[in-house]
């Protein structure tokens, strides 16, 4: 893949940077742009100095425009935690749909391979169990999270309409809870939450009556899922995630076990629209890539916990 050039919307996030890492380690050249309004300037300033690395700081929801020949466009761009989609709720939306037409744009008059982050929040508050790509989804358009879930499923049908009429090489991923380092301790979402009280000896929170469930999957694990969907021939959306699911209550007691903490639950009104249930079915990931998370949540929790604690010292 050498001398193939990407460019990565959102490269500055905690997904982004990770992607940007594993493209130049194929032998890509990348160019990253990001806003910075929940990316982070850190999260790639190893890479700043690398000759086969570019930041350029856009807002990818007006005009992009890169001389030059480019192969992929993924389109990472978004706030993507509840905290940030919910203080950000214009731009996220505006992300999802002008973002994504503009990097749409990009990859049609470039002839390039796109990728699309979605995500596993098209699917909702599920009715089924587990989520596997042909479910529809069960999402309220006008609740609080409907600004970062109807984004996500605008881009889908958006991206596959650029497929189907212009005939444009398209990759949708639908990513499940991701963890692992470059996470923000303060980005809202249960795992940094969770370790952040846990390490301050603060009570931890959990919403309801912590019987809803998500999956998590180790960062590594999502990129080497990503990078195989977008060298394949997949147009429909795949999801990338760990089947292995956990009720939110036993993962605060696996947080609280992992860093000593003398930590106590607490209990919190479940916030509006909250799915109770969250676990992807991989079978297509598993058939078409050969795809399947290698890191256990064990493993992982050490490896994010060892990060946090860098950054606080």
């Amino acid at each position: 893949m050498n001398n193939k050039i990407a460019v990565v919307t959102g490269g500055a996030g905690f997904l982004g940077s990770h992607l940007c890492d594993r493209l130049i380690h194929e032998g890509l050249k990348v160019i990253c742009l990001d806003n910075l309004l929940t990316g982070r300037i850190e999260n790639i300033q190893h890479l700043i100095s690398n000759e086969n690395f570019q930041f350029i700081k856009l807002d990818v929801t007006n005009y992009i425009h890169l001389p030059g020949n480019i192969n992929y466009v993924l389109h990472f761009a978004s706030p993507a935690s509840p905290i940030d989609y919910l203080k950000y709720p214009i731009q996220t939306l505006k992300v999802g749909s002008l973002g994504t037409h503009k990097a749409l744009g990009l990859a049609k008059e470039k002839g390039a391979t796109f990728l699309l982050a979605s995500t596993s929040e098209v699917y909702g508050d599920p009715l089924i169990h587990p989520q596997s790509e042909d479910y529809w989804g069960n999402v309220n358009p006008v609740g609080p999270r409907g600004v970062y879930d109807e984004a996500k499923r605008f881009a889908e049908a958006l991206t596959m309409a650029y497929h189907r009429y212009h005939g444009l090489d398209t990759r949708i991923v639908r990513i499940f809870n991701t963890y692992g380092t470059r996470m923000r301790l303060d980005d809202g979402r249960a795992l940094p939450a969770f370790i952040s009280q846990a390490m301050n000896g603060e009570d931890i929170t959990v919403f309801g009556d912590g019987t809803q469930t998500r999956s998590f999957c180790y960062v590594s694990d999502l990129i080497d899922g990503i990078f195989k969907l977008l060298l394949s021939n997949e147009t429909m959306p795949v999801n990338i995630g760990n089947p292995n699911e956990i009720t939110i209550e036993d993962f605060a007691q696996e947080v609280i076990r992992l860093t000593n903490s003398k930590s106590k639950i607490i209990h919190q009104e479940l916030p509006i629209d909250d799915p109770k249930v969250r676990q992807p079915d991989i079978t297509r990931a598993k058939e078409i890539l050969g795809w399947e998370p290698k890191v256990s949540r064990e493993e992982g929790l050490k490896l994010t916990l060892d990060y946090f604690k860098q950054i606080k010292e």
